[in-house]
């Protein structure tokens, strides 16, 4: 087995296992994140390629085939941006009808045709926007503990077409049609461990963040202060998992975004998990590190929206 590890002048840490097909180098990765005030890209040598100051606690973003980003930029707000922080096109949610409360965005993605969907906590709704900013669709959500700030995380469209949504304040993934019925729902639990305070990786919950539906029906799911990512099939039972402490020299805190690719590979992000810790994590299925991502001076321990660039076309994310 062939190990390398390539230090990097902002502290960034790549490293490559050899060992399982592969169909992407890592050495040629680069990251997109949000953090300390900035949206940045680290390249694959480790330097900034670009980057523009944003001052928004960021728990979604992805880059546009245009090169354009689209991402959260305040409390309510979403916006598409040029590398250079120019904004080309922005949607603020306002109140529905009957709700007077305040309202946070932590989820948007471009769909196929075109519009824009926003995950809306404390409105309890997902809404498909036009370019134009009006409204083409709006799908009510079931919210057993509403709360503006937690009613949802991370939400992606399905190859089916209907919404997976993670309610943080529930402790829920719910699966909806686009009529919102839901067709499917897992409950998050605590894997055996107590719960306990705190956003490092002593704090341990329910509070799901992000759930990606696989080709084969499963779905993975990242924890959140579960500090776990696993996967369950359509019964909601546990196939595979990774916990907190079983990667050497490796602890999960939060676990925000996972981005999985065709060979079964997982790039996991690892939140507040604090600087001895690195922020993103490629695995294998048999639990192989294969990768790390740790730069403290771009970014920090807040760093929870990621995408990383060089990976195969197919990657789920």
């Amino acid at each position: 087995m062939h190990n390398f590890r390539i230090s990097l002048s902002l502290i960034a840490v790549f490293g490559l296992m050899a060992g399982s097909a592969w169909s992407a180098d890592p050495s040629d990765y680069s990251v997109l994140g949000s953090d300390r005030g900035r949206v940045s890209l680290v390249g694959k040598d480790g330097n900034v390629e670009w980057s523009f100051p944003l001052a928004a606690d960021v728990h979604d973003l992805t880059l546009l085939p245009s090169g354009n980003i689209l991402l959260i930029t305040s409390r309510n707000t979403v916006e598409e941006r040029t590398k250079e922080g120019k904004s080309v096109w922005k949607y603020t949610a306002k109140n529905r009808e009957g709700y007077k409360g305040p309202i946070e965005i932590h989820a948007t993605q471009r769909l196929a045709n075109g519009d824009t969907m926003v995950a809306e906590s404390g409105n309890k709704r997902i809404v498909e926007v036009r370019p134009d900013g009006s409204i083409s669709r709006e799908i009510p959500l079931t919210i057993d503990n509403p709360h503006p700030h937690r009613d949802t995380r991370l939400v992606r469209r399905t190859p089916k077409g209907t919404y997976l949504v993670c309610h943080e304040g529930d402790g829920m993934v719910r699966e909806y049609d686009l009529e919102g019925k839901v067709i499917w729902s897992h409950k998050i639990d605590l894997a055996g461990r107590p719960r306990s305070n705190g956003h490092g990786p002593e704090g341990h919950g329910t509070e799901v963040y992000g759930a990606w539906r696989l080709k084969n029906g499963n779905t993975i799911i990242g924890a959140g202060n579960g500090n776990r990512v696993y996967e369950v099939d359509i019964d909601g039972k546990t196939v595979w998992s990774v916990d907190q402490k079983e990667l050497p020299g490796i602890t999960f805190a939060w676990i925000t975004m996972v981005e999985i690719l065709p060979n079964g590979n997982l790039i996991v992000g690892n939140c507040h998990a604090g600087e001895s810790n690195p922020q993103l994590i490629e695995i294998n299925r048999d639990k192989k590190v294969l990768w790390t991502f740790k730069d403290f001076k771009t970014f920090g321990n807040g760093l929870a929206a990621t995408q990383v660039l060089g990976v195969p076309e197919g990657t789920v994310r």
